[in-house]
């Protein structure tokens, strides 16, 4: 075969020809196959790198609702805010009562 005869694609249109374009159909389907599982790929790399973000982003949310939520359950905070509605921490502290069992 000489490089004439492939530059005017002689082997396409030869007696066995058929066989040269079954190959190249298999080539060109074995091609498509590959470029759409690599896109395939693709999709799902950029999907966890959004999905990443998304975590590390909700996770900082979480962070400082958690710190907003401790700044409120403080004592401070809540003596705060019941002496605006009249409610004043107790003088006295607290006792505990003891049950005595008679046997």
């Amino acid at each position: 075969m000489s490089i004439s005869n492939i530059l005017k694609a002689n082997f396409l249109i030869s007696s066995d020809a058929v066989k040269n374009w079954r190959f190249i159909v298999f080539c060109t389907l074995l091609a498509i196959v590959m470029i759409a599982c690599s896109h395939s790929a693709e999709r799902k790399v950029h999907g966890i790198a959004r999905l990443n973000d998304e975590v590390r982003e909700l996770r900082s949310e979480f962070v400082d609702v958690r710190s907003a939520l401790m700044k409120l359950k403080m004592e401070s905070t809540i003596t705060n805010k019941m002496a605006a509605r009249g409610v004043k921490p107790s003088e006295t502290p607290p006792f505990k009562i003891k049950i005595k069992i008679k046997e």
